[in-house]
């Protein structure tokens, strides 16, 4: 389905918000609500989007959205985010990349880095960089997940464990108010957890949507993470878990996004876990 701009941006609002009411959209886009209500019947008919009585919602909370509707959806913010987090990564790094819209926006933003060795559980992530002129990408072994091309499986993690790196850039489909990490495919996060494992310094990147989401399968704690990088301040319920400073927390600016330079430093970054 191909959206037309009004319902690109009820899509990210529905992402930013979670739901709305029917009036509300109307009043929003300066329409009447028999538009809306055209437009929210054509998106479920797409699975886009959830009715209920007066109201619409992002599909529910058991299960991801499509891979092509999230690489729609806040796609400014994943790029200033992916900007900001390639800033915290030298040239002749290591680095596993794992699965998610915002880790690939990541692996594009990473193009003008030089020496880099990325291992990746993402066929999108090694179509991305597997063309850029000094980067050596290595493909985990594995059951390959038809919606969004993720490899996951006893294959992947053993081929894993096997290196340890400076980097581990992760996405995540949900951040509890309370810290906990969150996902939806067990086998997936059960990659992911071995990545975090064999990395020195571990970097989430997540859109402010995935503040307190729903989602079933914990991963972890924000706790374990060493940086965070999202695009908006996050809630003051949450200030306590960055009192001793960890996660270090950067917020990216996303109405200014340019393209960025690595550091300069050559040198392996990172610290031992």
């Amino acid at each position: 389905m191909k959206l037309n701009n009004r319902q690109q941006e009820l899509l990210n609002h529905l992402q930013r918000e979670g739901s709305s009411t029917i009036e509300a959209l109307a009043a929003m886009f300066e329409v009447t609500p028999q538009t809306i209500r055209r437009d929210v019947l054509l998106m479920e008919e797409h699975q886009r989007l959830s009715r209920y009585h007066g109201g619409v919602r992002l599909p529910g909370g058991l299960e991801n959205l499509a891979h092509s509707t999230r690489q729609t959806l806040l796609s400014a913010e994943k790029q200033a985010i992916a900007a900001q987090a390639a800033q915290h990564i030298p040239n002749r790094s290591t680095i596993f990349i794992n699965m998610g819209t915002t880790a690939e926006a990541v692996a594009s933003a990473l193009r003008q880095h030089r020496g880099l060795r990325v291992i990746t559980n993402s066929l999108h992530v090694a179509a991305v960089m597997c063309d850029f002129p000094q980067a050596e990408v290595i493909i985990a072994g594995g059951v390959v997940r038809p919606r969004d091309r993720g490899i996951t499986g006893e294959a992947a993690i053993d081929l894993i464990q096997k290196f340890k790196v400076d980097f581990a850039v992760i996405g995540i489909s949900s951040i509890d108010l309370d810290g906990t990490l969150r996902g939806y495919d067990h086998r997936e996060i059960r990659v992911t957890q071995a990545v975090m494992a064999q990395s020195h310094q571990v970097l989430l990147v997540a859109d402010r949507s995935k503040i307190g989401r729903p989602a079933l399968v914990r991963l972890g704690h924000i706790s374990e993470i060493d940086a965070l990088f999202t695009d908006a301040p996050l809630p003051a319920s949450m200030n306590g878990l960055f009192a001793a400073g960890k996660p270090a927390v950067h917020i990216a600016n996303f109405a200014a996004t340019t393209p960025t330079t690595p550091p300069v430093s050559t040198r392996r970054a990172g610290k031992e876990r």
